[in-house]
């Protein structure tokens, strides 16, 4: 605190100094003048150099300033004087009574220089306050002008005192159309009497708020935010009111565009979840809620990873995010789990928002739950490819799988032996107990088959009783035969539907690959007529084919 008052205190002190030092040098050239070269005038005018000199000062630095330059020139001629002339300046009580009046005089001058100085600087005071009141309101009045709100003024009469630019262009109006114009002939009919309950309000010193829906002077429709407020006068009474009214037509079409992007999100059939940057979600829509069983409080606050069903590797998120990192979007198939454990497949596609830096702000997720359309998928894929009624491959999976065993066997040098199987005695039980006791028989028959079959082999039903035992890579031809036997032994096994035992057996005919065949269409072919031959030779038998039963079966 103290230095702070030093440093007021100092501009104040220089300014004395200064004044000080003004005074002391006009004082000495006053009296310089009057030692040399004014001697000459002796007694004559004796203060003449020095009123000068207060009057200069005085003039300079008011009061203060005279009086000061007064007490030097009167201390001067009393002790410096007598210094420097022989003859002294003051001899007698008349010379003190001149001195006197010096001093009153220049006492006088210095207060009339103080007042002269005090008048100049109001003058200046009032004028500048003048200029800066004159162009603040300007300022402000250009500001006011400019804005893109409308505002104006209205007195008691309903007549304009003011409208800015904005207020003249909703109305297509020139200033001085404007200014003076009643409310009624400007607005119209129509909006005068809409309008009228908040003239009414405002007159009454109430401030008025209100929507309205206006057509503009060129045509187009718009919509504003007005406000009437009233101008008091000094008893209280209102004078006037101002009227300032915001369009906010884009603010209309925007809200209107954000309640239909909200009606979409609340009522769209695909969850949606929105997270932010660090993958935290900040909002869920009623399909997330209905699909996964969380509800949004429970969501919230949390990361997608609640709905992880660890079904993928670490390489699949690494990707999916790597692809979202590079591309800023990624779709696919992803398996989640609801709230109660349930594991379902969803057809997802993550987007990422961006802001104006190019820097993540959100991610958007909208899935669809597809477990069901890929069940029926799955199922139809599995109808495709299996029998309808004992779910064994087909001719076309088996040909297929066939296919691939021999493009594997001639690079491993491998080789493969097809067994074509017939059922012996079951069109008998067919004709006699009917096709539902005939499909059960087909059905016991497929579930003994696949007991025998290993995890590389394959056995299909190509059609009615006829089936095939695709076995992979067989060491020999004894090691076929021994399983030959086997599906022989086990399908001559009594097998017993709905109370009735059936005896049924079955005539095989083998197929060797490479020998008997390198493609899928003559091992089923050459395997075909083994069978026949082993149903020739008696049924329930087996037969491997040879070149022979080929020419035999033609003729």
């Amino acid at each position: 605190m103290g230095l702070e008052m030093v440093s007021r205190r100092t501009p104040y002190a220089l300014l004395n100094l200064k004044h000080f030092l003004a005074a002391l040098l006009l004082v000495t050239l006053a009296a310089g003048l009057r030692v040399w070269p004014l001697q000459a005038l002796e007694s004559e005018l004796p203060w003449l150099t020095f009123y000068p000199a207060v009057i200069a000062v005085a003039l300079y630095a008011g009061l203060y300033g005279g009086l000061m330059a007064t007490v030097l020139a009167c201390l001067t001629v009393l002790f410096i004087w007598p210094l420097l002339v022989a003859r002294p300046f003051i001899e007698n009580g008349f010379d003190l009574l001149e001195m006197a009046l010096f001093a009153i005089i220049c006492a006088l001058i210095s207060y009339l220089a103080e007042a002269m100085h005090r008048i100049q600087k109001r003058l200046e005071q009032t004028e500048s306050r003048s200029q800066a009141t004159a162009q603040h309101g300007q300022f402000i009045g250009s500001i006011i002008d400019y804005m893109p709100n409308m505002i104006g003024y209205w007195d008691r009469d309903l007549r304009c005192r003011f409208a800015n630019n904005a207020y003249r262009e909703w109305f297509d109006k020139q200033p001085e159309e404007i200014i003076g114009i009643t409310f009624k002939e400007l607005t119209g009919e129509n909006l005068f009497t809409l309008n009228e309950p908040h003239i009414h309000g405002v007159l009454a010193g109430e401030s008025q708020r209100f929507e309205r829906t206006l057509n503009k002077a060129n045509g187009s429709v718009g919509h504003i935010l007005g406000h009437y407020i009233p101008d008091f006068d000094a008893d209280g009474s209102v004078k006037g009111f101002a009227i300032q009214a915001s369009e906010v037509t884009e603010l209309k079409e925007t809200q209107a565009q954000l309640q239909l992007a909200a009606y979409v999100f609340d009522n769209t059939v695909d969850g949606v979840v929105i997270t932010d940057a660090q993958g935290i979600i900040l909002s869920v829509n009623p399909a997330f809620i209905e699909i996964t069983g969380y509800t949004a409080e429970e969501a919230v606050g949390e990361t997608p990873r609640i709905l992880k069903s660890n079904r993928h590797d670490p390489e699949f998120y690494a990707s999916m995010w790597e692809d979202i990192n590079t591309k800023g979007q990624w779709s696919g198939e992803i398996w989640n789990r609801r709230k109660d454990g349930d594991v379902f497949l969803e057809r997802l596609n993550i987007s990422m928002v961006h802001d104006a830096d190019g820097e993540p702000v959100r991610y958007v997720s909208i899935f669809s739950d597809i477990t069901d359309r890929w069940r029926k998928d799955t199922h139809l894929t599995h109808l495709a490819f299996h029998d309808a009624l004992t779910d064994l491959p087909n001719r076309t999976l088996l040909m297929e799988r066939l296919e691939q065993k021999i493009i594997h066997s001639k690079r491993q040098e491998g080789n493969l032996a097809l067994m074509f199987l017939d059922l012996d005695g079951f069109k008998l039980v067919n004709d006699q107990f009917g096709h539902n006791i005939g499909d059960d028989l087909l059905k016991v028959v497929a579930e003994r088959l696949l007991t025998l079959v290993r995890q590389s082999d394959t056995v299909a039903r190509i059609g009615g009783d006829e089936f095939i035992f695709m076995l992979n890579n067989p060491k020999s031809k004894e090691g076929v035969m021994y399983v030959a036997n086997r599906v022989l032994n086990s399908i001559n096994e009594p097998i017993e539907i709905r109370g009735e035992v059936h005896q049924i057996g079955t005539s095989i005919g083998i197929a060797i690959f490479p020998a008997d065949g390198e493609t899928s269409v003559e091992l089923i072919k050459n395997a075909d007529t083994a069978m026949y031959a082993a149903k020739s030779s008696g049924k329930n038998t087996v037969s491997f084919f040879s070149p022979e039963m080929s020419t035999a079966r033609n003729s």
